[in-house]
This record gives structure tokens, sequence and C-alpha cells, in this order.
């Protein structure tokens, strides 16, 4: 079990909720008018407002990018009013802003928070991940096996044939050969525009019937999504994958010396932590942000490693 932090108060738990409200409903003005950076740069602002009001000294080790990339919430910037614990912070005000800008399902406001030191500072780089849910043996899934393996191998462990498999795979040309082997041994496969974060949690619950996640995508929605799993339960693997020189260059800034290490759950969220999330669109996660006359409603789930708590919060927010 996992010792509850001492940094990390029981208020912060409901207050990470209202920051991910805040961008949610930031962005929530823009769903399906087609302008991703519009409605990314909308809950950037809200979600960096409302951080700035919490007591704390909040460093962004997962963000918006690096400074020169990114205007607000880059890698390295303090956010809080500086008076109160130490906490890390990892974030994504808009993930899926694809999703967001053609009124897709599953599109999230998400953050986590951990002590200092206990959310990996990964470079803004391509990761290969694969993730399960709880209840399996340890190490049922590894990223030096085929994927025709790590299928066989969760099949047998559920008690069940590959082709009662249910896999998740982001929709991209770089899947092909992936999502062809998978089919070869009769694993189904779900696959989504966007939102990999939503997909990792996926394989936690049972009702999407989504066994386990594979394929590559944002490192830091990596870490993101194992925050989560800490929270409920679950496995993951990751591997950093590096194009060029430039982005070797950017891991070795951030103190990531071995290029070729499968990092497991524990490693990218250490410790205790805390997972908060709210729709911004309607998904299999949670319902997005509703207007009706003269208020907005919200979904959002908040969860907290060392007590293992998973709330969903419900909230109503007059408009003007």
């Amino acid at each position: 079990m996992t010792t509850p932090s001492k940094v990390l108060d029981r208020v912060l738990v409901l207050e990470m909720v209202r920051v991910t409200e805040a961008a949610a409903i930031g962005a929530s003005t823009l769903i399906g008018r087609g302008d991703e950076k519009a409605a990314d740069a909308a809950a950037v602002e809200a979600m960096r407002a409302a951080l700035n009001e919490l007591d704390m000294d909040g460093t962004v080790v997962i963000g918006e990018g690096e400074r020169d990339e990114a205007p607000m919430l880059f890698i390295g910037e303090k956010v809080g009013t500086g008076n109160g614990p130490a906490i890390d912070i990892a974030l994504d005000p808009l993930e899926g802003t694809t999703i967001c800008a053609k009124a897709g399902p599953n599109s999230l406001a998400v953050l986590a928070i951990a002590e200092k030191g206990g959310l990996l500072n990964a470079p803004d780089v391509y990761m290969d991940k694969i993730a399960v849910g709880p209840g399996y043996p340890d190490n049922i899934i590894d990223l030096d096996k085929s994927p025709s393996e790590n299928v066989r191998a969760l099949a047998a462990a559920k008690g069940v044939e590959p082709n009662e498999i249910i896999a998740c795979v982001l929709d991209r040309p770089r899947h092909e050969k992936l999502i062809a082997e998978l089919r070869s041994i009769g694993c189904g496969v779900v696959l989504i525009g966007d939102g990999d974060v939503a997909g990792v949690i996926a394989t936690s619950n049972p009702e999407t019937t989504i066994d386990i996640y594979m394929g590559s995508g944002g490192a830091p929605e990596g870490v993101l999504a194992c925050a989560a799993l800490r929270c409920v339960g679950g496995q993951f693997k990751g591997r950093l994958l590096f194009r060029n020189d430039d982005e070797r260059a950017r891991a070795a800034k951030w103190g990531v010396t071995d290029l070729d290490k499968q990092y497991d759950l524990t490693e990218l969220a250490r410790g205790d932590c805390i997972f908060a999330a709210t729709g911004v669109t309607s998904g299999s996660l949670l319902d997005g942000v509703k207007r009706q006359g003269g208020k907005m409603t919200t979904e959002s789930v908040v969860m907290r490693a060392s007590s293992g708590t998973v709330r969903w919060v419900k909230g109503e927010h007059r408009i003007g």
C-alpha cells in the first residue's frame, strides 16, 4: 500500500478538481469550432489562473512544452502562491485538442500532482506504451515482447482465448503493423482518434470492455496515465522514443541518461499522488461540459494513490 504523503493535504484533492473544471469550461466554448490552437489556449489560460490561486509552491514537470515553445504552463514554470508545500505537477489542460475541435468523444482536462520528485520529468517526445488494468500477475506485459506474445499472456491470465481480448490503439499510420498483427491472432482493436490518457485509464474499467492499451503516443500523457493507474490499479510499461539528435539532447537536459530504459508504473509516478480529470466532451470516462439555460454542468473524477479513493464529482456553474 502507498504511504500517505505528508505534503499532499486532502484539501488539495478537491482543489485539483476546481483546476480541471476551470480548464474544461474554458475549452468548452470552442467545442466543434475547428480551431485546435484556440481551444488549447483557452484551457491553458484557465488552468494556469486556477493553479495560481492555490497556496502551494508548484513546479510544472509535465506541461505544454519547454519555455521557448509555450508561453504558459511550460516545463519548469512555477505556479501557485509560493506559500505552501513543494509539489510537482503534470498537466494537459486539453487532452485531445483535435477531438475538442471536431466535437468528438473523450476530450479531457487532466492533471496529476505528487511530492517533489514524484513524477518523471519526461521530455516532450513519443513513448511506446502498453497498459492493462488491475488483477493480473506482476509483469504480465513487457515491451520487449511482441504484441502477439503480450496478448496471449494476458489471455492466458484471464482464462480466455486471444480472440476474446480487446486492445485500444491510437488510429495512426505508424500503428498499421501493430493493428495488423493484433487482428491476425483474432484480437479485437478499438481505434481512437486521440486522447490516449483516457485510453489507458479505460483498461481499468470493465465497462469499457478494453483489456489492453498498446502503441506509441506522447510521453507526457504516459506520465499522466500512470498517475491515474497508481490510484485505481493496473500495470504500465513505457519506453521513450527518439526520432533525432534534438530529441535526445532534450532528454539529456531533463536528466534522462538511459535512452532505452523500459519504465515501470512506479518509476513514472512514485509515492503518493493525486489525479484529476474533467470531461470537455462526453466519452467513456466522463460526461462533457453542458450548457443548460443559465448554468453549465461538469463531471470530474479525482483519485488518490495512498487511499485508493475515487470520487466522481458533478458540478453546476452559473454562467456570467
